[in-house]
Order: C-alpha cells, then structure tokens, then sequence
C-alpha cells in the first residue's frame, strides 16, 4: 500500500525573519498543494449588499472567507512573536502575506539597491590588501 501524506503532518518550517526567500517558496508550495494560493493572489473582500447575493454566490463567499481564515491563520503560526506583531493587524490572507513581502523581500528598488551594494562590498575585498580573492586564498593556505 503506497504511503499518503497527511497534510496535517507536513512540519511547516517558522520563518524568524532570514532566508525569506525560501521560506516564501515552502509555503507557496504548501499553499498550491492545500489548494489555498489563490487567497493570497487575488483580493479577498465581502459584498457590501450580501442579502441580495444568490444562494450559489452566498456559498461561494462562506467558502472564500473559510479559506481566507485558514489560510491567515496559517501564516501567523508559522511567524515568530516578533515577526506576528507586524501581521497582527491584518484582516486578510493578501494584506497579511504581502506585509511580509514588503519587509522581508522588499522592492524592486529595495532589492537592486542591495545587491549593488553587495557587489560593491565584493569589489572591495578583491582589491583589498591583498588583490584578489585568488591571492588572498594563496596567502593564507
């Protein structure tokens, strides 16, 4: 008989604020196999005139508000206290996720401008004292 995985049995690595990068992809991963991403794809929100909606759109909004709730409260016991503190507040899965994102990720700008200093900081070890990295290595062999 083939081996099943239970999700529930599926350890869910705490994310205290490195390695965002990896963390994010395991829990993408775990999302899509849940059948749970798209909460935090698309905007979650509730009708303003909910007596007018159909029975089948009634039904529809429990199930997205059921996976909304899931899928936040996912996300705030897979965070350290500290890292919850900043998601507290949320009321969505989105608002929740993309919090993290912004801190931890960052943008665009965020990102180039750290890489370009790591490349500096790269640049300067090799022509440091001892020329290239190639000759530090040498010298202290």
């Amino acid at each position: 008989m083939a081996n099943t995985i239970k999700p529930s049995s599926i350890p869910i690595i705490i994310f205290n604020g490195e390695n965002y990068d990896f963390w994010s992809t395991k829990m993408k991963t775990y999302f899509t196999f849940q059948d749970l991403w798209d909460t935090i794809n698309e905007r979650f929100s509730t009708p303003k005139d909910t007596p007018s909606l159909t029975v089948a759109q009634k039904k529809e909004l429990k199930e997205n508000k059921q996976k909304n709730s899931k899928v936040l409260f996912i996300l705030q016991q897979v965070v350290t206290d500290t890292i919850f503190l900043r998601i507290m507040g949320a009321t969505t899965a989105k608002e929740a996720w993309t919090t993290l994102q912004e801190e931890y990720k960052g943008s665009e700008k965020v990102r180039a401008v750290k890489l370009q200093t790591l490349w500096r900081n790269f640049e300067l070890l090799n022509t440091k004292e001892f020329g290239t990295v190639t000759d530090y290595y040498s010298k202290i062999k």
